[in-house]
C-alpha cells in the first residue's frame, strides 16, 4: 500500500534519527540532530544510504513527534536529510522546529522547489537531476562531492549559479578519497575561491 504523504507536511516518511556530530562541510564538528526522510528518484551510484531510495519502507511519522524527539538534545540544531527532503513539504516541520528555539538545516540535491524555514541551506547537486535556481539562490553552502577529474568542472558549473557569499565546498567522494583528495588539495591550491570538506565522521568511527 502506498504511503499517502499529506501535502501541508504533517505526516513525514522517517527512515532514522539520531544525535550526532556534524561530519563535513561548513557545521563539521557540531552536534546536531539528523533527520533522515525516506524517499528519493536522484540515484546517485555511490550513494551511502541507498535504503533511503524507497519512501514506502519508511513509516510515517507525525512531524510533531519528530519536533519532541528533537527538543531532547542539548544541541538546539536539526540536520534535515534524506534522501531527497525535498520532495516533502518542510514548511510546518521546519515551522515547529524553529518555534521551539531549534535551528534548522538542510542538506538537498534542490532538484525540487524549496520549502521549509531554514537557518542553513547545504547545496550537494547530483548530476542526474539538476538543482532548481531557486534552491541555488538561496544556498549558503555548496557541496559537491568529487568522484573524477570531470567533476571539477561540474562543481564549477554550479559555483555560477549560487549567490556570491555561498560557501563553497568539495568533497571526495569516500570510496575513492585515497586517490581523490590529493587531486582536491591541488584544485583548492590552484582555485582558493574553494574549500575542501572531509567526511571527518568516518575518520572518527561516529556515525
Amino acid at each position: 500500500m502506498a504511503h499517502q504523504v499529506p501535502e501541508d507536511g504533517t505526516l513525514l516518511p522517517l527512515m532514522e534519527e539520531f544525535y550526532t556530530i556534524q561530519g563535513e562541510g561548513y557545521n563539521t564538528g557540531k552536534a546536531a540532530y539528523f533527520i533522515r526522510l525516506g524517499g528519493c528518484d536522484v540515484g546517485c551510484h555511490w550513494c551511502d544510504v541507498k535504503e533511503s531510495w524507497d519512501a514506502e519502507l519508511h513509516p510515517l511519522t507525525a512531524a510533531d513527534t519528530i519536533v519532541k524527539n528533537a527538543m531532547h538534545h542539548p544541541s538546539k540544531a536539526v540536520v534535515i536529510t534524506g534522501g531527497e527532503p525535498l520532495i516533502y513539504n518542510l514548511d510546518y516541520l521546519t515551522g515547529q522546529l524553529q518555534q521551539n528555539g531549534i535551528r534548522t538545516f538542510i542538506e538537498t540535491s534542490g532538484a525540487y522547489p524549496l520549502s521549509g524555514h531554514w537557518d542553513w541551506i547545504c547545496l550537494s547537486p547530483k548530476k542526474f537531476k539538476s538543482p532548481m535556481q531557486q534552491v541555488a539562490d538561496k544556498a549558503n553552502e555548496l557541496k559537491v562531492i568529487i568522484f573524477n577529474k570531470s567533476d571539477f568542472a561540474f562543481a564549477e558549473h554550479h559555483a555560477q549559479l549560487v549567490g556570491p557569499d555561498c560557501k563553497l565546498y568539495l568533497q571526495p567522494e569516500w570510496s575513492k578519497h585515497k586517490e581523490i583528495t590529493p587531486l582536491i588539495v591541488d584544485y583548492v591550491m590552484a582555485n582558493p575561491k574553494w574549500e575542501i570538506s572531509l567526511q571527518t565522521h568516518k575518520y572518527l568511527n561516529i556515525p
